[in-house]
């Protein structure tokens, strides 16, 4: 088979979470540990970080990768789900995964997932390890799929775990409390393994605090260590598409240690001033490796969070991708995320509002639309991918909600009817779902 054939055949052979939801989501490590066996035990031949949280993780992932990748290291990267090629999830100090050891590995092993049957996530786990192994990295960023204790990824055993913080999502999977999600989170913990806690939260504090607790590990909650916050000169509400121009593509944040400055005028390359929220956890992950020997210099870290994109490829995360009008396009999607999204949204200047959205129809839509702004143009689509909510249906619940907005039926087709709409200071905005802004990326 050639790559689009790999590819065709293992979308038709594995249950994929990504597009059909909950149907593609298997609980429980068996079938990652019967592969990790079969395969020799790759996830054991590589040094790793482990990222898990409800925002944030995979922001985090690639600044920490990033930061590694300034600092010399050979450094792995996977990270879930990929916005428009398979190959992205899987990444070698940057580099998108070969096409043809994507090839040549499931030539391999295919007698051995018809053996264990295992899930499209669960394979991808299998494959990330496989190439990191055999690649001799350095390190490897891991970021959790979904939730964390029986997330495939836990089968490794890191050299740090970080979890971003917790906020509602995936409660049918993972549990319809905070303290029930960050429990499934906390399963990332592991005995004597340095934990940071990104954000503190005091809902759900006391669930790490003895977790970390249970299995020896030291604990840092990052938040109270490390501040990240826009120079005096740049007010916190500037418009990040301005502070884009002025700071050649990069927001300014200074860092403070202990409330001491650290990382002054530092640039971040990615845009939302949300950003601040996962810099502490970043720096504070970098803290325990260089605990255990490895050399991250400030010049390293400057670099890493100034050229993330660069050196990662990075995309989504308050992505620009026109002005005039400005179009502005973001992968938050759960209550958390999109709060701090619409935000961001509210401080950007502008006339009129235009949103397209779309959403999965695995997601409580009715706690979502009144996250967003009522006096806003909408422009309801559905992506092409089976779990997406078809584009009436979320017209209907929207209009409900006192959102009225016409539907459409391809991402496509919305994103143009709200470009011509908008008039030059008006702001056109791209969300609800990581599968709309893939289309549009």
């Amino acid at each position: 088979m050639d790559y689009e054939q790999t590819l065709a055949w293992l979308y038709a052979q594995l249950p994929m979470y990504q597009r059909v939801g909950a149907a593609g989501f298997k609980k429980g490590l068996g079938n990652t540990e019967a592969l990790m066996m079969a395969l020799g035990h790759p996830e054991r031949r590589f040094k790793s970080i482990h990222v898990a949280g409800t925002n944030g993780k995979g922001s985090s992932s690639h600044l920490l990768a990033a930061a590694l990748q300034s600092a010399g290291y050979r450094v792995g990267l996977y990270t879930s789900p990929h916005l428009r090629e398979f190959t992205e999830r899987v990444r070698l100090n940057g580099q998108e995964l070969a096409p043809d050891y994507l090839v040549a590995w499931v030539e391999k092993w295919r007698g051995l997932f018809a053996e264990i049957q295992p899930s499209f996530f669960e394979m991808c786990v299998a494959l990330a390890f496989s190439y990191f192994a055999d690649e001799a990295v350095d390190i490897a960023v891991v970021e959790v799929g979904l939730g964390g204790r029986l997330d495939s990824t836990n089968v490794i055993t890191p050299l740090v775990s970080l979890i971003t913080n917790i906020s509602y999502d995936h409660q049918a999977m993972l549990g319809d409390t905070l303290p029930e999600i960050a429990g499934e989170k906390a399963g990332i913990i592991k005995p004597g393994v340095p934990v940071i806690i990104g954000q503190t939260q005091p809902e759900v504090a006391a669930v790490f605090a003895a977790k970390a607790a249970a299995e020896g590990a030291p604990l840092t909650w990052a938040d109270q260590l490390y501040a990240a916050r826009p120079p005096a000169a740049e007010p916190a509400d500037e418009d990040p598409a301005v502070a884009a121009e002025a700071a050649d593509g990069a927001q300014l944040f200074d860092i403070f240690r202990q409330g001491a400055p650290y990382l002054p005028q530092a640039a971040l390359g990615l845009l939302g001033n949300y950003q601040a929220l996962n810099l502490p956890g970043v720096l504070a992950s970098l803290d325990a490796l260089r605990a255990q020997g490895f050399a991250v210099p400030e010049a390293a870290v400057r670099r890493g969070l100034r050229e993330v994109t660069a050196l990662t490829g990075l995309r989504g995360r308050w992505s620009i991708l026109g002005r005039r009008p400005l179009v502005v396009a973001d992968t938050g999607h759960n209550e958390a995320g999109l709060r701090l999204v619409m935000a961001q949204l509210q401080r950007v200047p502008h006339r009129q509002l235009h949103l397209v959205i779309g959403t999965v129809n695995d997601k409580d839509v009715t706690k979502m639309l009144p996250l967003l702004p009522a006096d806003a143009t909408y422009y309801f689509c559905q992506a092409a991918i089976p779990r997406a909510l078809p584009a009436d249906e979320l017209a209907a619940l929207a209009a409900a909600a006192g959102r009225p907005g016409r539907a459409y039926g391809s991402v496509a087709a919305a994103v143009a009817a709200a470009r011509a709409a908008a008039a030059p200071d008006d702001v056109v905005f791209v969300g609800g779902s990581t599968f709309v802004v893939a289309e549009i990326i």
